[in-house]
């Protein structure tokens, strides 16, 4: 280990899990019960949706959701996932819909002026002043993740950690326009979210899981409204993040890819771009471009590790963990701000659970 360095050996360290099974909700365990809210902001209405109760001295976590998805299209998997219950039962959660995404939405009339990104992420405040909520835990996916970053760059103070998956953090520079124009002449809006959503070897196999999605977009009563999202992303502006520099999350990360998704460049990008000593990135195999829809198992294992290394959920018990199961972690460390080298780690468990602690630096993990 480079330097000797004792600490080094002390950082916490993100573990690879091979899992297999599966754990959906259990025959007889009923879903929370939700209560759906509306808050006017300065940018229009907004839906979010809070199950569970407040607990002393821990945030709630917060999600968003990507284009062409609600809060439960995007993340219902994940969150009836049978080891997730273990999590929702310490954590308060607000399920944020962009304006016009809520089941039942009404279509915008023409020429609606749909709020950008930016002030999506203006929306939040209002959202946690209405909940009476101080600090988060932000799960985001795709722009869904840019909303929650940049609302953690404008109020740093009320986020504690941020999940990040499919995040693009740039704006599209004139080749990614024309791409996107010449796609448009050929293709239609629905297809054109599908191929962010998805890679294109899980739409040429077009499986159950693609059939349905294309069937929820293609067939969306406010198609109208998922456009104005998306074309709100597309017009996103660029995050600026700079590693060492002034613009940059303070709070711990984990980043998270399907291995061959979509946007696997442009989170290998964020990640060389963040904090090495807060940054976590989860790269996840045969999990496609939607891993919380896909891998909900092993995303909530990886969930469960980055709480404990917050500091929560101590006594965790890692059910998913078999005895003496090897798992491996690449993390790589930055050298001289440019050059990077990579060092695995293997490690078998014995007791079923592996030591999890704060972030310590940029962790690749393929699972």
């Amino acid at each position: 280990m480079e330097n000797g360095g004792s600490s080094q050996a002390t950082m916490a360290e993100l573990q690879e899990v091979q899992i297999t099974e599966e754990k959906p909700l259990l025959p007889g365990q009923t879903p929370e019960a939700a209560k759906t809210h509306s808050v006017e902001t300065p940018y229009g209405s907004v839906t979010f949706t809070v199950y569970g109760t407040p607990k002393p001295k821990r945030p709630a976590i917060l999600t968003y959701h990507d284009v062409g998805l609600n809060y439960k299209s995007c993340f219902q998997p994940l969150f009836q996932f049978g080891d997730m219950q273990e999590i929702i039962q310490n954590f308060v959660r607000v399920h944020v819909d962009a304006p016009g995404m809520e089941e039942g939405a009404p279509v915008f009339p023409l020429g609606y002026q749909y709020p950008s990104l930016d002030q999506l992420a203006d929306m939040i405040p209002c959202i946690l002043q209405y909940l009476n909520f101080s600090t988060v835990i932000g799960v985001g996916v795709g722009a869904g993740a840019y909303i929650l970053s940049r609302y953690a760059l404008n109020h740093p103070d009320t986020v504690e950690g941020l999940v990040l998956i499919n995040i693009d953090p740039n704006a599209k520079g004139w080749m990614d326009w024309a791409a996107h124009k010449l796609t448009g002449l050929t293709s239609s809006v629905s297809e054109m979210i599908l191929g962010h959503l998805f890679s294109q070897e899980e739409l040429s196999r077009n499986s159950e899981l693609i059939q349905k999605y294309r069937n929820i977009i293609t067939h969306a009563p406010n198609l109208e409204n998922i456009e104005l999202y998306w074309n709100s992303y597309n017009n996103r502006r660029d995050l600026n993040f700079e590693r060492g520099g002034d613009i940059t999350l303070k709070c711990p990360v984990m980043l998270v890819v399907g291995d061959q998704a979509p946007h696997e460049d442009a989170v290998v990008e964020c990640n060389s771009k963040l904090d090495p000593t807060q940054t976590s990135f989860l790269k996840m195999a045969d999990s496609g471009g939607q891993p919380q829809l896909t891998q909900p198992g092993k995303l909530t294992e990886a969930f469960k590790y980055f709480l404990q290394g917050m500091g929560y959920m101590a006594s965790s018990c890692m059910t998913r963990l078999s005895r003496s199961r090897t798992a491996s972690l690449t993390s790589a460390a930055s050298i001289d701000g440019n050059r990077s080298r990579s060092r695995t780690l293997s490690q078998s468990s014995e007791s079923g659970t592996l030591p999890s602690g704060p972030p310590g630096h940029t962790m690749e993990v393929s699972c």
